[in-house]
């Protein structure tokens, strides 16, 4: 089972680059980064990857769309599209997709599935599945141990669960919601 996952993530990183390298990149953007630890990668920081990047260590981006494989995975603005899995996942700018990591934040806009020990957005609209799950404004559903919002939209489920911006009963075991 866990063969045919890594097989399916890397074809669709492949694939990814494959569409990339046929005239989907402007220049500043490149189907393939390989990174030790940034700044010791092929491509620099300051390039978007649209395909596949692996970070042996850390890598530093600005965005990825597509696979994003590694120990540290950092993009640093735009819009990162697609499948993270990692220890770190943190991106400063927007995100769509699937993050898998450990420790999974993102500072933008979040669209998606956030899966980890520690999922954190500030604005969006998704599903947080972990041990704790932060998030400022949300839409969607937390799933954790500890669920924290500042505004939500959606369900909560977990043994302590925050609705910072309700007037009454704002902590709640086991549910809290706010529609």
């Amino acid at each position: 089972m866990k063969q045919t996952l890594w097989v399916t993530l890397v074809a669709m990183g492949l694939l990814c680059g494959a569409i990339a390298a046929n005239g989907y990149c402007d220049g500043t953007e490149e189907p393939f980064q390989l990174a030790l630890f940034n700044p010791i990668q092929i491509r620099d920081e300051a390039t978007s990857i649209v395909g596949l990047r692996l970070n042996l260590i850390y890598g530093k981006n600005v965005s990825v769309t597509g696979l994003d494989l590694g120990l540290v995975n950092h993009c640093t603005g735009g819009e990162t599209l697609g499948l993270q899995y990692g220890l770190v996942g943190y991106v400063e700018g927007d995100f769509s997709g699937w993050q898998d990591n450990m420790v999974t934040i993102v500072k933008g806009e979040f669209r998606g599935l956030q899966t980890g020990l520690y999922n954190e957005f500030d604005n969006g609209l998704g599903f947080q599945f972990g041990a704790v799950n932060r998030a400022y404004n949300m839409r969607g559903f937390q799933l954790g141990i500890v669920n924290y919002t500042e505004r939500m939209h959606g369900l909560q489920i977990g043994i302590l669960n925050i609705i910072q911006s309700k007037e009454t009963w704002p902590a709640l075991i086991l549910i809290n919601w706010s529609f």
